[in-house]
């Protein structure tokens, strides 16, 4: 596997990744507003809403490089 198809593999980990910590986020950011810390929960919300700009662009990215890799349909020996 050359670099451009690990970087295929990765970024769509990435991506998943970045969805996870976002999800995490929000739901922090709703206990910190039921703390009556609304402020910190707007900044927290920003966060998650940042992450989704960066998922964009990884995804811009991926599309560049011809979408996903798919580990499983590569054979090779070792």
């Amino acid at each position: 596997m050359n670099d451009i198809e690990k970087l295929r593999a990765l970024l769509p980990h990435w991506i998943e990744h970045n969805q996870e910590h976002a999800a995490e986020f929000e739901n922090w950011a709703a206990k910190a507003s039921e703390a009556g810390q609304n402020k910190a929960a707007k900044i927290i919300l920003r966060a998650a809403q940042e992450m989704q700009v960066t998922n964009d662009t990884l995804q811009s990215a991926l599309d560049e490089l011809g979408g996903p890799v798919h580990l499983e349909q590569h054979s090779h020996t070792h």
